[in-house]
């Protein structure tokens, strides 16, 4: 006994050793990279960003001292938003919220306008405690508790027609992390503002299908098998898919794994949150295979918490967004010229 339990320490002590090795190199290779970003690359940004040797130092992840940075010049800013803008529209959200409380206590709650409602301090407020809860930061009395209640409430007088939806404040409260906090509603305005995120919190179905349909495309194109077994089980994309796109993963995944999806993303644009996609069912296809439709759904609804880096960008590396000749776009292309002819409901997707 004692002897087994010698090995079993000297295992552990190995063990031990080989993480703590592998995390110094981490820790190495991250400091290299970072010089590289700070000193070379963003200084250059407009003429390296497309660079071959820039795109697949980007793929390994961006250094968290710049990784807010790399994002905001690569989502851009269309919308012309700046500092003064939000604060202008933080007050008028602070105002909204008076008013709102105000008349609230006078009458009942549902004689006010769902806007109102979904714009009110107490919805939004409901979502906050719902996000990220393990970290604490962003709960009441949490650091960040009320910058994310501030650029969710600024976005919901920014845009209207678009209002509060729920999955808004996870994408909010990477992008705080990330950024400073008028950064911050900058980045998440215009990335909200991108055909993808607009179509998905808008709710449009025509445009989701299309989605939904082009994603399908690839996911027969790549995983045949396990197209055919979801397809057996009439089992369609939007029972995972929504999930994943409205958060960007980042309810789905660890933390810092889909930071870096996110890197990518930024990189990419919106045909990699479907690779990513089609990364993760490729990592669990075996799995899958065996599972019948509703653990199927309760697996892809709540993934491992496991889920490792290597393992995951293994898998969407190896998935291939090319269909015949056909790219993403061409194909996406393609997918909204058949809505448009009235086709939809031979679509392989969701159906409205």
């Amino acid at each position: 006994m004692v002897a087994e339990a010698k090995k079993r320490e000297i295992k552990e002590a190995h063990k031990r050793k080989k993480i703590m090795k592998e995390r110094f190199k981490q820790e190495e290779s991250i400091a290299s990279a970072m010089v590289i970003w700070i000193n070379e690359i963003l200084p250059n940004w407009e003429v390296m960003r497309s660079t071959r040797r820039v795109r697949e130092l980007w793929w390994q992840g961006l250094p968290p001292s710049v990784r807010g940075k790399v994002w905001s010049l690569a989502v851009g800013n269309e919308l012309n938003i700046t500092p003064e803008l939000y604060e202008i529209f933080l007050s008028r959200a602070k105002e909204r919220w008076k008013s709102f409380s105000e008349t609230s206590s006078e009458n009942d709650v549902e004689g006010v306008s769902v806007a109102d409602r979904e714009a009110s301090l107490e919805l939004i407020k409901l979502d906050i405690s719902r996000t990220f809860p393990s970290l604490y930061i962003f709960q009441k009395g949490g650091p960040y508790h009320d910058v994310l209640h501030s650029i969710l409430g600024a976005y919901t007088c920014y845009r209207p027609d678009v209002g509060y939806v729920q999955g808004m404040s996870f994408i909010a409260a990477v992008l705080i992390l990330n950024l400073e906090e008028a950064d911050a509603f900058i980045a998440f305005a215009n990335l909200l503002n991108k055909p993808c995120q607009l179509a998905f919190f808008r709710v449009d179905h025509s445009m989701m299908l299309k989605y939904f349909a082009t994603f399908e495309v690839f996911f027969e194109e790549n995983l045949s098998k396990l197209f055919l077994h979801f397809k057996s089980y009439s089992l369609t994309p939007d029972i995972y898919l929504i999930d994943w796109i409205f958060t960007l993963y980042s309810k789905s995944l660890p933390l810092d794994l889909a930071c870096r999806v996110w890197d990518v993303f930024c990189r990419d644009g919106e045909e990699f949150l479907f690779r990513t996609g089609l990364g993760i069912l490729r990592l669990y296809e075996d799995i899958l295979l065996q599972m019948d439709f509703i653990h199927i759904a309760q697996f892809l609804t709540k993934l491992p918490e496991d889920i490792t880096s290597e393992k995951l960008f293994s898998c969407i590396a190896a998935i291939q967004m090319q269909n015949s000749t056909k790219k993403w776009t061409q194909v996406f292309a393609s997918m909204m010229k058949d809505i448009k002819e009235g086709d939809k409901n031979n679509s392989p997707a969701l159906k409205s």
